[in-house]
């Protein structure tokens, strides 16, 4: 495969720098969880790190070792959608981890979302109909941009600022707020998961000034965060559990279901449907009496 010549090169564009790093670091990652027997290789000895050697990757793709070599290392080289595919096949990527290679790699133009996109004011009215189940809309950095009464309720001091530019975003309360006083029980498994679902999001905007800005943000504010995002995982908004616990009532258990609005770009609503009828009174308590007292500290979604 005659991929390294010079015609080869794009020209630069603002963050294809950045881009090409986070790609090399995605292949490296991906690389590393893939042993040689789910992909019918024998284990070998003498392997100094996990996962599949770069050449074992290229041989499975059928593309040239040189050629991977220098895509994982982030060089101006063009890929095609199916050399992309084939590497992806051995990797053992997912949709969501498929689509992000393809937006790292460049063949999925970088859409930049609006900081602040104008909602339809039927949106608010549709929140306020859900109430008592907590709802929000939030863009892909986790900023909170409008919510009801069960949202509130449940998070009294949800329409705080929480970053340092005022905005009130969920990412930043789950990792500033001390663990004692966090209302996530299930912060193990959430947390990864978030961090998973901004990596994918990220992704579409590499370089992007707003972007970085919030990624530095909130890995000086928070070593969890700096740790799970160095795991290079991505993962789609999907429906999941979510355990809190609230003063008054004690602990709720949700079902978080996300919905994309069209009219919104990159925005999405966030439902949480009690999973009894025990948190769905426990939920209609909370709603109806807001003035109960709540530690300071549960403000985070």
């Amino acid at each position: 495969m005659t991929v390294l010549d010079e015609r080869n090169r794009t020209a630069p564009t603002p963050g294809r720098d950045q881009r090409r790093t986070e790609l090399a670091q995605f292949l490296k990652a991906c690389r590393s969880r893939v042993t040689p027997e789910a992909v019918g290789l024998p284990p070998g000895i003498r392997r100094r790190t996990p996962g599949l050697r770069r050449e074992e990757v290229a041989q499975l793709s059928g593309v040239g070792v040189t050629w991977y070599t220098w895509l994982e290392q982030g060089r101006p080289i063009n890929a095609s959608e199916q050399v992309l595919d084939a590497v992806a096949r051995t990797l053992r990527l997912d949709h969501t981890e498929r689509d992000h290679l393809f937006r790292l790699a460049g063949l999925t133009p970088a859409a930049a979302a609006e900081p602040c996109p104008v909602l339809d004011p039927a949106i608010q009215v549709i929140l306020d109909q859900l109430a008592p189940l907590p709802a929000g809309v939030f863009n892909h950095r986790y900023d909170l941009l409008r919510h009801n009464a069960g949202y509130d309720a449940l998070f009294p001091a949800a329409t705080r600022p929480r970053l340092p530019s005022g905005r009130r975003n969920s990412m930043w309360c789950a990792f500033t707020a001390p663990e004692c006083c966090s209302p996530f029980l299930n912060r193990d498994e959430e947390l990864p998961r978030m961090v998973a679902v901004l990596r994918g999001a990220y992704g579409r905007h590499v370089g992007e000034p707003a972007w970085e800005e919030y990624i530095r943000d909130l890995s000086a504010a928070s070593p969890l965060f700096t740790e799970l995002w160095a795991r290079q995982e991505v993962g789609p908004p999907r429906t999941s559990r979510k355990v809190f616990r609230h003063a008054a009532v004690g602990v709720l258990h949700f079902q978080a279901s996300y919905l994309t609005l069209p009219a919104a770009p990159e925005t999405y609503l966030v439902v949480y449907t009690p999973e009894s009828d025990q948190d769905r009174e426990r939920m209609e308590y909370v709603t109806a009496n807001p003035s109960s007292p709540v530690p300071a500290g549960h403000v985070c979604a």
